[in-house]
């Protein structure tokens, strides 16, 4: 039986069916997306997708992001959070949503928006969908995002 959320469009946009990655953490950007998507461009690794490196968040440890719709309560960590975001938005290896439950933090907004201005490639971002959004998410579930900031688990 699906579930219906309703959020802040921050980026709007439309997904159908995206596949959920849940952290009930706040997500370190830096850490999670540096591994594979700061290394993107050396040879021999020739990866097309971010794999989360952040040992700290078992949720998203060793997990494909590239293309998922990333559920997490905000993100933590340093100020280059935002450019990290809008880095592997440019590098098209970001999720393709990141759905808050909490309202977004700064830096957070500050990576989705430039995305989305300076990218081809924006990130779908909605917060304030609430406690009772990162209970009812599970990992692999399918989110339907529409562009009012309605959110529907599958």
């Amino acid at each position: 039986m699906s579930k219906t959320f309703k959020g802040r469009p921050v980026v709007a946009g439309k997904i159908d069916k995206g596949e959920a990655v849940v952290s009930h953490n706040g997500v370190n950007t830096l850490a999670t997306f540096q591994k594979t998507a700061l290394l993107h461009d050396i040879p021999i690794l020739g990866k097309d997708y971010v794999i989360g490196s952040d040992q700290n968040n078992p949720d998203v440890y060793g997990k494909n992001l590239t293309g998922k719709v990333l559920c997490l309560p905000q993100t933590i960590g340093s100020t280059t959070g935002g450019m990290v975001i809008y880095t592997v938005a440019a590098l098209k290896l970001a999720p393709s949503a990141m759905l808050f439950s909490q309202p977004i933090d700064s830096l957070a907004a500050a990576g989705v928006i430039l995305a989305d201005v300076w990218t081809d490639n924006s990130i779908v971002a909605v917060d304030s969908l609430g406690e009772d959004f990162l209970n009812a998410v599970k990992d692999g579930d399918k989110i339907t995002i529409k562009e009012d900031g309605t959110v529907i688990v599958d």
